[in-house]
C-alpha cells in the first residue's frame, strides 16, 4: 500500500496537488484491451481518465477506490499495476486560476480492471464530473485526450505497454 507520507512536494517551488489516476480496463481485459475515458462536464472537449486528489490522512490507494467511486460510481475494480514513480503536470492557465493555489498535479497512476457485472454510472456524484463515456483501444486514446495531460498519458502508458499489461 502506498504510503501518505510518501506523496512528493512539488518541484521548482511549485504547488502540486496531491492526485491519484485511474487507467480503467474494460472487464473483457485481456481479451480485448480497451481503457475507459470521459468527458469532463465543466471543460468543453475534455477527455480524460477518472482522477482525483488525495484527502489529507488518505493514502493514494484510499483515495483510488473513493475517486473510482465519486466518479464512475463503483470500486468494483482490481488493481493490475501501478506505475513506479509519481508523475507531475502544470496547468494550462485558464484552469490555472480555477484550481488555484495550486500550479499543477503530482499524480500516482494505476492499472485497474472492471470487475465483470461492474456497473459504470458517470452521475452518482451529486455534481457529475463527466457527461459521457466510452472504452477505447489505447491507440486511440490521443484523439479524444486534453492536449496538457498528453505527455504524461503517453509516459504512464508507455510503461504499462513495455511491462506487458497493455
Amino acid at each position: 500500500m502506498t504510503d501518505k507520507n510518501e506523496i512528493p512536494n512539488g518541484k521548482d517551488g511549485k504547488n502540486f496537488r496531491p492526485n491519484v489516476a485511474a487507467i480503467v480496463l474494460s472487464a473483457k481485459y485481456p481479451e480485448k484491451c480497451e481503457v475507459f475515458i470521459a468527458s469532463r462536464t465543466d471543460v468543453e472537449n475534455a477527455w480524460q481518465f477518472p482522477q482525483g486528489g488525495i484527502d489529507k490522512g488518505e493514502s493514494a490507494r484510499e483515495a483510488l477506490f473513493r475517486e473510482l467511486e465519486e466518479e464512475i460510481g463503483t470500486r468494483d475494480v482490481k488493481i493490475i499495476a501501478e506505475y513506479p514513480e509519481w508523475v507531475s503536470y502544470e496547468f494550462p492557465p485558464a484552469i490555472a486560476k480555477k484550481m488555484y493555489p495550486y500550479d499543477g498535479q503530482i499524480q500516482k497512476y494505476y492499472l485497474v480492471k472492471l470487475n465483470s457485472g461492474a456497473k459504470i454510472d458517470i452521475s452518482t456524484h451529486h455534481t457529475p464530473e463527466f457527461s459521457e463515456y466510452k472504452f477505447v483501444p489505447t491507440k486511440n486514446i490521443y484523439d479524444y485526450i486534453t492536449f496538457f495531460k498528453r505527455t504524461v498519458y503517453k509516459q504512464v502508458l508507455k510503461y504499462f505497454k513495455s511491462e506487458g499489461y497493455i
